[in-house]
């Protein structure tokens, strides 16, 4: 941009799910600037039309809400969309380009995901939530859990989050073994894993921790055949996205018991809806897509929302994401 545009004037904050955003964000910052925050997701087209129309600038909240072509050319207003954080799939960057619209990212925090991700290796290898569970109830050690010192954890993906998880596993004392299709020799050093082929992994982790962006290549990287690699007393964790695994070859052998448990936080749907199959599905820990949910990494993203609209209405737009 040459000159400054027009100030933007309205901005829509979507997918507030906890009623957060307007206490997490330097909004004072934007004066003048009406703005509003919508705790709800909405799946029906016509209805995000109506809703998103009358504003020039959105806030989205990860992939909460997709941005297909389709949906965009029909917000005429829409000058500016942010994704918090860096990358957004659901984002189509190629239309926004051809409509004029800036497309740019927000920082973030860290990696809060390797803390939900040991969260539920640590939940399940030692029964913490039915411990919890039969305590409140009156009863006292009803298992045994197992320690992590000298269980191996495999790790799909040994890039930036694979990575910083298999260093807190090297921590507790675990064997790390890592696969991913472009893993190399020289990366598995790095961190201190033993690179190994996919079957060798499903075959041998006593964990199964996948770290991998969802992609035509990795979708269904999990399939039946890998689950029924696994020792039946081991498990598995996903953090990263629930389109990896072939979620019903998944649900079958926890009900059959040929696994001894999942630590899902991410699904095929999001928000999940009542009554999903993994929902019945035993020995199992599933939260609603934690990963990136912390105080520090939404203070981050709309503190760089609100940089963002500065940046926009400056003529200099920062961390434009490209088609």
């Amino acid at each position: 941009m040459s000159q400054p545009p027009a100030p933007l004037k309205r901005l829509a904050i979507l997918d507030d799910y906890q009623g957060v955003a307007m206490s997490m964000g330097p909004w004072e910052r934007l004066a003048g600037m009406e703005i509003t925050a919508f705790r709800d997701t909405l799946t029906d087209r016509e209805a995000l039309v109506r809703r998103l129309e009358p504003f020039d600038a959105i806030l989205a909240m990860r992939e909460r809400t997709p941005f297909p072509r389709a949906l965009i050319e029909r917000l005429p207003n829409l000058r500016l969309l942010i994704t918090t954080a860096a990358r957004n799939r659901s984002i189509d960057a190629a239309a926004c380009a051809e409509r004029g619209i800036v497309f740019c990212g927000t920082p973030s925090h860290g990696d809060p995901t390797v803390d939900i991700t040991w969260g539920l290796i640590i939940g399940l290898m030692r029964d913490l939530p039915a411990q919890q569970q039969a305590l409140r109830e009156g009863r006292w050690q009803t298992s045994v859990g197992t320690a992590l010192e000298g269980q191996t954890l495999g790790v799909v993906g040994l890039g930036k989050l694979g990575g910083r998880v298999a260093k807190v596993a090297q921590a507790f004392g675990m064997k790390v073994i890592a696969w991913s299709q472009n893993l190399t020799e020289e990366r598995a050093a790095e961190i201190g894993a033993q690179r190994v082929d996919k079957q060798t992994l499903f075959r041998e982790a006593d964990v199964v921790t996948l770290h991998l962006i969802l992609s035509d290549r990795s979708r269904g990287i999990v399939g039946a055949e890998d689950i029924a690699r696994m020792k039946p007393t081991a498990f598995i964790v996903n953090t990263s996205r629930g389109p990896l695994i072939d979620q019903d070859a998944l649900i079958a052998a926890l009900k059959e018991g040929r696994i001894a448990g999942a630590g899902i936080d991410v699904f095929d749907t999001e928000p999940l809806p009542p009554g999903h199959p993994i929902l019945s599905a035993p020995n199992t820990i599933l939260t609603p897509h934690l990963g990136y949910v912390s105080q520090q990494n939404y203070r981050a993203y709309y503190a760089g929302c609100v940089e963002a609209i500065e940046a926009f209405n400056a003529g200099a737009p920062v961390r434009v994401i490209a088609p």
